[in-house]
């Protein structure tokens, strides 16, 4: 497969997701790179390629934390407050997935994930 291809081809697509998005919209594109990702790692740990389980994890975590630092805090109340811990609890999980190299881990954390997501989709079609 030719790399440089793929990557131009995805950031095109990406380019296009965004351009036009609403807020909940590039939520939910998060959450597919976030899920993606999260594969790609468990693909990594399977074939003990551990650098670059190392470097899909990180990402998985820039992505949590960058969910998570897009909150409003202030006006969002408890179910920001959970939704921050939800996020924090899955980057602590990653952590643990990347230095006990298990798979189970990652499967929770995509579960978690994929919960998340599906709230997310319905906050998108409640406000259309």
């Amino acid at each position: 497969m030719d790399y440089e291809a793929y990557a131009s081809y995805h950031a095109v697509n990406l380019e296009a997701q965004t351009s036009t998005a609403s807020p909940v919209e590039l939520v939910l594109v998060l959450f597919d790179g976030l899920l993606d990702e999260l594969a790609r790692a468990k693909g990594h740990i399977e074939a003990r390629r551990f650098e670059q389980k190392g470097e899909s994890i990180t990402k998985c975590i820039n992505i949590l934390n960058g969910l998570s630092s897009a909150l409003d805090y202030d006006n969002g109340g408890e179910v920001v407050t959970n939704l921050a811990r939800l996020y924090d609890y899955c980057v602590w999980r990653l952590h643990d997935a990347s230095l006990s190299l298990d798979t189970a881990i990652l499967d929770e954390v995509c579960a978690l994930l994929a919960t998340l997501k599906g709230g997310w989709q319905g906050v998108g079609e409640a406000h259309g």
